[in-house]
């Protein structure tokens, strides 16, 4: 059993990664923001949210005694924050200052390992906050990162499908193509488990890519041997991209988020489907146990974090697995249409939705005229808003079961473009996306070289591509 028994609705924008410590919760967003909360009431700390970064953050994490936060961001930094103040401790750039994805400690806190658009990854020395050694993938932006529970090794995942395994001193020991389309996420289970063909000691590995897959593998990291890697399973529950996987503390259990809307966990002995969870309305970014309580949570592109209560008993033989309300748009009561304004950011339409039965069918069917007349919203810029958020929810309903073609995505937010336009450096980008990037930087998001110019010409044959595509998969 799952139990969903919170839901943070704080940031103004897609939450792209949460961490746990012993007593906080950490999420970071699209919104430039780091929000910290306590966990015994889920309440937001008095110095969150934390600022500082002036982009996009994607990743954050705590140090091992949880006195420590790291965060990382399109700016191009990793920041370091005092969890008992908010204070800002370090800020440390990225060499060639390229978007960073990933962040993670190692087990010891020796370490703190940063991984970049531009293929960099960089071991920092956290207590003297200098660079220690760097290296680089090939062929691909680094986007996933584990260490080893001795903290001697790391693994690094890309998005050219790579997973590399790393000494401490940066050293690429092992290559394994592992994701046809990209690897999004990886993690390793801090329990041994025992191989008995020769009676080693391995340790979990997890990964996930977009190719839709979970693929579970057994990792050695002995000293005296080198590393091995060995292929133990795909989990294939996903019915698109999978953007996020995580072990819980015990290694038992294996929890996963895709952009198929939806969170699954499994049991890694034998890959059986515990649970399958649907509150989320846009892509599940995001996914995290904590490790001293039966707490899940799981973020979303749709500005959430679920918190959920895990029951910890083991289905027995013959249970039936719930399927925890997975229930089309179309099918949604009027109770459902009003939890989807609250996330949306839209609560004050709650009592008027209800006074017109307004259900999911209703909800699909609303249009310009009907807002105006049938619900008497008089503003045309609230009829705008709730517009233009029903139309992101028909956008969801397109049949995910064929991964959008790359070039139809925003290299910045790595969203289907809806106003694509051309930059002076030979890339097409959405339009908001790379207004708010040319505020901040005069440099190329794809190659950080200069800009020559801040023009930016509509690509309007992409455009059409897009819609081509688009009507395809609504058919």
């Amino acid at each position: 059993m799952a139990t969903l028994i919170h839901t943070l609705a704080d940031h103004s924008d897609d939450v792209n990664y949460c961490a746990f410590s012993s007593s906080c919760l950490a999420t970071c967003s699209l919104d430039k923001t780091i929000r910290v909360y306590s966990l015994s009431n889920f309440t937001e700390l008095p110095y969150s949210p934390l600022k500082g970064h002036t982009y996009a953050v994607h990743c954050c994490c705590f140090s091992p005694s949880g006195r420590v936060l790291a965060s990382c961001s399109t700016d191009g930094s990793t920041a370091l924050w005092d969890t008992r103040d908010g204070r800002r401790l370090a800020v440390l750039e990225q060499p060639g200052a390229s978007p960073v994805r990933v962040c993670r400690f190692s087990p010891e806190a020796t370490y703190l390992l940063s991984g970049a658009a531009d293929g960099s990854a960089v071991l920092w020395d956290v207590q003297s906050l200098k660079l220690y050694r760097s290296g680089n993938v090939k062929g691909g932006s680094l986007v996933a990162c584990a260490f080893s529970p001795n903290g001697n090794f790391f693994v690094t995942g890309s998005s050219s499908g790579d997973l590399t395994i790393w000494d401490d001193k940066m050293r690429c020991l092992y290559n394994e193509k592992a994701h046809d389309l990209g690897v999004t996420c990886c993690d390793i289970s801090s329990h041994p488990v025992s191989d008995s063909e020769n009676g080693f000691k391995y340790f979990q590995m997890a990964s996930c890519g977009q190719d839709n897959q979970i693929k579970l593998w057994l990792i050695s990291f002995a000293d005296f041997l080198g590393v091995e890697l060995k292929y133990k399973c795909t989990l294939n529950g996903h019915s698109a991209p999978v953007l996020a996987c995580a072990f819980s503390c015990d290694g038992q259990m294996i929890v996963s988020g895709s952009v198929d809307k939806c969170v699954i966990i499994c049991e890694t002995s034998t890959g059986n489907t515990l649970h399958t969870l649907s509150q989320h309305t846009r892509y599940v970014t995001t996914c995290a146990f904590a490790p001293h309580s039966p707490l899940l949570a799981t973020g979303s592109m749709d500005k959430t974090v679920h918190i959920w209560q895990l029951d910890l008993r083991r289905p027995c033989a013959g249970d039936t697995v719930e399927n925890e309300s997975k229930v089309a748009v179309e099918d949604w009561s009027e109770d459902d249409v009003s939890a989807w304004l609250c996330a949306q950011d839209l609560a004050d339409f709650v009592g008027l939705f209800k006074m017109n039965n307004i259900d999911g069918k209703e909800l699909l069917n609303l249009t310009k005229e009907s807002l105006a007349n049938e619900l008497k919203i008089e503003s045309l810029g609230q009829r705008s808003k709730v517009l233009q958020k029903i139309e992101e929810l028909r956008m969801t309903m397109i049949s995910v079961s064929v991964p959008v073609p790359d070039e139809f995505l925003c290299p910045i937010t790595r969203e289907l473009m809806n106003d694509p336009v051309i930059a002076t450096d030979g890339y097409s980008y959405e339009r908001e996306a790379m207004e708010n990037w040319i505020s901040n930087r005069r440099s190329s998001p794809m190659t950080n070289l200069p800009l020559h110019s801040l023009m930016l010409t509509p690509n309007r044959t992409l455009k059409m591509a897009i819609s081509r595509w688009l009507e395809t998969q609504q058919k």
